[in-house]
């Protein structure tokens, strides 16, 4: 890659960077000034919800399950298999389930969402709503946008939920815990951190999830190798920004929680 390249490579993340920033302020006023109906709202989270409840739960046990047998190969060695059921609920709750589901959540709701919206602008449809006296940020993008960023932010949850009875059964049918000696552990090592850290972190997945599928639909052009450039745009933006994201977040929660430890001791 020759310099020129180089530099009109970076130029061109910051170009878009900033497109995103409009766009998003865009979103924000006109969802303050000219807030979409509630009927609306509540027919797209329907939507949202309804097409990734199976599978986001599907995966948040599968999650769960994968976290209780790498826990066990390793505990039955110390011999405190009896806290298998706290370390991999909290493991999953803080770290992997949330991230792994938003991978999820960010190859259906994402590429769908751009999908539609592409298909939408490439076929003129977003034209013809502005032509007709309608604002297609209002219509179209808010209620989509914040049905995205809610229902991702619950089925992140739901997906937790579900990873704490696929760890229970791996881990009643691989290391022979019993259920009740599975759940016994989980209140006392599941901490308020943990739980603050895996909900932070749910909701600013959910609202990269969002801001990235809604821009990249609504910005397509090109026809139909126009919509299926933005919604792998999306897929890989959307994977590259939820990690750092979870970097991110990971860092300041632990920075956060080593100053609260330490003002009170």
């Amino acid at each position: 890659m020759t310099p020129n390249s180089f530099s009109h490579y970076i130029l061109n993340i910051f170009s878009e960077i900033g497109s995103l920033i409009l766009f998003l302020k865009e979103v924000l006023i006109t969802s303050i000034k000219y807030p979409s109906s509630r009927q609306q709202i509540l027919e797209q989270i329907w939507q949202v919800t309804m097409q990734s409840v199976s599978t986001t739960s599907m995966a948040g046990f599968f999650v769960g399950a994968i976290m209780a047998i790498q826990f066990a190969m390793q505990m039955s060695e110390f011999g405190a298999i009896g806290y298998l059921g706290g370390l991999t609920t909290s493991g999953t709750i803080r770290e992997v389930g949330p991230l792994l589901i938003a991978f999820l959540l960010s190859g259906k709701i994402g590429a769908y969402t751009s999908a539609e919206l592409g298909t939408m602008r490439v076929t003129e449809q977003i034209d013809a709503i502005r032509c007709l006296g309608a604002n297609p940020i209002q219509e179209l993008i808010v209620p989509r946008f914040i049905a995205i960023v809610i229902s991702s932010f619950f089925l992140l949850g739901a997906g937790l939920i579900m990873s704490v009875f696929g760890g229970a059964l791996m881990g009643y049918l691989f290391a022979g815990v019993s259920y009740e000696q599975y759940v016994r552990y989980i209140p006392s090592l599941i901490t308020l951190p943990s739980i603050i850290s895996g909900t932070f972190k749910s909701f600013v997945f959910a609202f990269i999830l969002g801001s990235i599928c809604t821009y990249q639909g609504y910005k397509t052009t090109g026809g139909a190798k126009g919509v299926g450039r933005s919604v792998v745009n999306t897929a890989v933006l959307t994977m590259m920004c939820i990690v750092v994201a979870d970097w991110i977040t990971s860092t300041l929660s632990d920075l956060i929680l080593k100053m609260i430890t330490e003002t009170i001791h």
